[in-house]
């Protein structure tokens, strides 16, 4: 069900091909980093995988727009965080993953969107989801840049710890060598035909993490 809904969002949001697989498998890497319960992984997995689920009830003019977005369309875009958590709240097997959904735009000093939240009052599960969006984003190419190197990652995450990022989970980022990362990456983007969105970790029990 979870894949259905990626699937979805894939046909109406080009950009997200690939990214939404990229950031859940790098969420559950660092997850079983900082040691979190397998449980809690697979709720934080499901909703590394859908963050950007709000996007589906974006209008398609903004959402595609190729240029810069006015302060208007960036408020309506903003709003995906919100219709996501929505959308997904719904579900019975989704619900605690909503939460997720609902608060991956949020900093670590409080000055993110849409409730603005600081500090532990952020689920964890979108604490560790910021950092590795943040990776995903900083090494994948872009219409205004080309992609940036792991090491240029890792200063640039290193430099917002304490205000976009919690300094407990850039903590665990550092303690991961770039290879792991290298490795993830290269497997969806070279075997996504052999490896499914679950499977995307070599550690045991990755499997089926989403459902």
């Amino acid at each position: 069900a979870a894949e259905a809904l990626g699937d979805a969002l894939e046909l109406k949001d080009s950009e997200t091909e690939g990214h939404s697989k990229r950031v859940t498998a790098y969420t559950i890497a660092l997850a079983r980093a900082m040691g979190l319960a397998p449980a809690e992984i697979k709720v934080i997995a499901r909703g590394a995988f859908l963050h950007d689920i709000g996007k589906m009830a974006i209008p398609d003019d903004i959402l595609r727009k190729p240029g810069t977005l006015t302060p208007e369309e960036q408020e309506v875009m903003r709003e995906h965080c919100t219709r996501g958590y929505h959308m997904l709240k719904k579900i019975p097997f989704l619900a605690a993953a909503a939460e997720i959904v609902f608060s991956h735009q949020e900093c670590f000093n409080g000055r993110g969107y849409p409730r603005g939240m600081a500090g532990r009052q952020i689920p964890v599960g979108a604490r560790i989801f910021a950092i590795a969006d943040a990776l995903d984003a900083i090494t994948s190419d872009r219409p205004y840049r080309k992609a940036r190197s792991f090491d240029a990652a890792r200063e640039e995450i290193l430099r917002c710890s304490g205000t976009q990022f919690d300094p407990a989970v850039v903590e665990a980022f550092l303690k991961i060598p770039n290879e792991l990362w290298q490795e993830l990456r290269s497997e969806i983007s070279g075997q996504n035909k052999r490896y499914s969105t679950f499977e995307m970790t070599p550690s045991p029990g990755s499997q089926d993490l989403i459902g």
